[in-house]
């Protein structure tokens, strides 16, 4: 029988077959493989397929065979294990940066990763339709062009919208276009943003990835070098409350002891706690952006926390609440 064009393939399906159909409760026999391999117009003996098996296992596969009434095969082992898989498509389907559409194509990849039967339980699991998401479709590339001008050591420009009430983009300050040097990226709150020096105000600045639009690499080199090897990004961070702008300020907290996951959650376990003598609660003392995010974050654990200075973030707490009842 004359050799098919695909023959020389033959080792290449073999292993794809293993990859894609088979795990420790979908086994596969000689027979089979031939059957599958006929089917794609390659020819093979039994003797060949058990040549291809000891190749496979050469070249680092780990092939696994059952003996129940016949002999048959299953690969063991894959590049992810099942449960990292469903981190990471976990992980996809629940960031707000990623769009409905890109949440979906980059699952999709992620199942290619596992057999079909694996995958279909990962897609079983997988809810994206009604999370909270980003719209802009351009995010996903946003974050790519900005690591590009970080590698390469580039200022960008850029153009920020915000949303109005017919949930229009309007672009701020008239479509200025934004000219920063890019330092960092982080993820806060579910969201990214970039942290960038400002040359124009000499500090450094962060924006929200999602609304940032048209970005653009400039032949211009960054700025602000030494301001951002002084500054530790991971505090940084933790100052802005949602990545809220703020006036930082040290402020000390007195808090229940109901409460410490929640102060450990939004501070980290590097702050310090300070046991008061009444022996319910502590006092920490932190750097924080002071904003709306901030106080209303206070506020939601009613008497549980309380501002014990500075004295004008306590009056703000209090505008606030007196604000909240006015307008209810």
């Amino acid at each position: 029988m004359p050799r098919s064009e695909n023959q020389k393939y033959k080792l290449y399906y073999i292993i794809e077959y293993f990859k894609k159909y088979t795990d420790e409760e979908h086994t596969v026999s000689v027979s089979e493989l031939i059957d599958y391999l006929a089917a794609n117009g390659i020819t093979a003996e039994r003797k060949s397929i058990y040549r291809d098996i000891q190749a496979m296992e050469e070249l680092g596969y780990e092939i696994i065979q059952v003996h129940d009434k016949r002999f048959t095969y299953y690969l063991a082992e894959r590049e992810f294990e099942t449960a990292e898989l469903r981190t990471l498509v976990d992980a996809v389907a629940s960031s707000r940066f990623i769009t409905k559409k890109k949440s979906s194509e980059l699952i999709k990849k992620l199942e290619s990763l596992t057999n079909v039967h694996t995958a279909k339980r990962l897609n079983a699991q997988v809810f994206v339709a009604n999370r909270i998401k980003a719209s802009n479709e351009s995010i996903y590339y946003n974050v790519d062009a900005i690591h590009n001008a970080i590698a390469d050591n580039s200022r960008i420009t850029f153009l920020y919208f915000d949303w109005d009430k017919n949930k229009r983009r309007v672009y701020r300050h008239d479509g200025k276009v934004y000219d920063v040097s890019p330092w960092a990226l982080v993820w806060n709150n579910e969201n990214y943003y970039l942290v960038a020096f400002d040359s124009d105000a000499g500090e450094l600045r962060h924006y929200r990835v999602d609304r940032m639009m048209s970005i653009a690499q400039t032949d211009k080199p960054r700025q602000g070098k030494e301001v951002y090897r002084d500054a530790d990004t991971a505090q940084y961070t933790k100052k802005f409350f949602g990545m809220y702008d703020g006036d930082v300020t040290e402020v000390t907290l007195n808090c229940s002891q109901d409460i410490t996951n929640a102060v450990v959650d939004m501070f980290g376990t590097d702050v310090k706690f300070l046991p008061c003598t009444d022996g319910t609660t502590f006092n920490v003392t932190v750097e924080v952006a002071v904003s709306p995010v901030f106080l209303s974050w206070v506020f939601m654990l009613g008497d549980k926390i309380k501002i014990v200075s500075p004295k004008n973030v306590k009056e703000q707490l209090t505008d606030m609440a007196k604000s909240v009842i006015e307008n209810k």
